[in-house]
């Protein structure tokens, strides 16, 4: 399997694809250990979003973060700001790459969402199978469930409903 690739791409001024390699040289101080001890339950290794947006460097007026993941056609379109200090991309379990019986090969985790204090930003934020991220000022394609039935069948894996 060739290694995958994270793009993080959109309204920034240098577009860039992360390896696993890639995300694993970032500074020590972008990286952190086990995010169970947040309450992702299958934990695994992340790197900061702070760390994604000091290397792609956004646009002035840029407000939004899409997630997409292409492997299940699932997309989250969320307000920067609140998940900026919160937001981390989990790439690495039991010191190799986050396999995708874990969400992998990308994750993004937001660490404690219900502070963020936004109704745009939820549990289905936590997005499995990430393959790129967008950065705009408008939000971008989401297709996360609108009510709570459709929101409990996605979480119950059901078809049609994705599998967050």
């Amino acid at each position: 399997m060739p290694d995958p690739k994270l793009t993080v791409d959109g309204e920034v001024e240098n577009p860039t694809q992360f390896s696993y390699d890639d995300l694993a040289a970032l500074d020590p101080a972008a990286q952190v250990s086990d995010v169970s001890k947040w309450g992702l339950q299958r934990g695994g290794d992340a790197v900061r979003l702070t760390a994604l947006l000091e290397r792609v460097r956004p646009k002035p007026g840029v407000k939004y973060l899409t997630l997409h993941a292409a492997a299940d056609d699932f997309h989250a379109s969320v307000p920067l700001e609140p998940i900026r200090e919160r937001g981390l991309l989990v790439y690495r379990l039991v010191g190799g790459p986050l396999p995708l019986s874990a969400g992998g090969p990308f994750r993004f985790f937001i660490r404690d969402f219900a502070a963020c204090h936004t109704d745009e930003v939820d549990e289905c934020a936590n997005v499995k199978f990430v393959n790129h991220i967008e950065l705009s000022a408008q939000r971008g394609p989401d297709n996360r469930p609108s009510d709570d039935e459709a929101h409990e069948a996605l979480h119950r894996g059901e078809e049609g409903a994705g599998s967050r």
